[in-house]
């Protein structure tokens, strides 16, 4: 093979690489982001600064949210038993996506002593988007519910989104991660032959041949040599 065919092949192959080396590249960008914590207790205001990150796991159509708070917030006055405390919160959805995300976790497995910060167990949720696209996911209200009351800690420093992920909602097709939207790319159309109503008409058989993409037409009943 000439050193000019084999220069011309090789940028083939790159040309069809390419493109493939971009769809494998991860979609989603996470991050831990500082979260300040303005929280209505019953015996008056309080707050805490926690870091919290937020992963996400594809499951079929759908998408597992776990938000982990890497320290404590709040506290008690009097010591609360084991499984005295129940978390839960919302995460803030953006983007191409929009609404919040409800996640939950389990009740203290240890007694937390009195005055002593609240550490959270990680919240889980399912997220199913409904468009595609670049979504975002951003830490919101956490509240805190222990012997018959209410704690609600709302973010005060307006933190940016701890997720940020390229979705595909059911039936509908990828679109570029790096953007919120788009529509399917489709070949162009250059003469009925393209057609599927066409082929049949000339009950014609396709035959796709190398990386040139050369369409034979073979007429039924035409025979070799005609």
């Amino acid at each position: 093979m000439s050193k000019r065919k084999r220069s011309a092949v090789l940028a083939c192959a790159a040309a069809l690489v390419g493109p493939a080396l971009l769809m494998a590249a991860p979609a989603a960008h996470a991050t831990v982001v500082d979260v300040q914590y303005d929280c209505k207790t019953p015996i008056g205001d309080k707050s805490a600064l926690s870091p919290i990150d937020i992963r996400a796991v594809k499951s079929g159509s759908s998408y597992t949210l776990t938000m982990t708070f890497q320290k404590g917030v709040s506290s008690s006055p009097i010591e609360l038993g084991k499984g005295a405390m129940s978390p839960s919160a919302v995460i803030e959805v953006g983007g191409a996506g929009s609404g919040t995300v409800a996640v939950s976790g389990p009740p203290n497995a240890e007694a937390i002593p009195p005055e002593t910060p609240i550490k959270i167990s990680d919240l889980s949720g399912t997220y199913t988007p409904t468009k595609s696209g670049t979504v975002t996911f951003t830490p919101g209200v956490l509240t805190i519910k222990a012997m018959m009351t209410t704690t609600t800690c709302t973010p005060g420093n307006s933190p940016a989104p701890a997720l940020q992920m390229a979705v595909t909602a059911t039936g509908a097709a990828p679109t570029d991660s790096g953007r919120g939207g788009g529509t399917p790319t489709t070949l162009p159309q250059t003469g009925p032959l393209d057609s599927a109503l066409a082929l049949g008409t000339l009950g014609g058989t396709v035959v796709l041949v190398g990386v040139g993409g050369v369409l034979w037409l073979t007429r039924r009943g035409q025979r070799l040599g005609a």
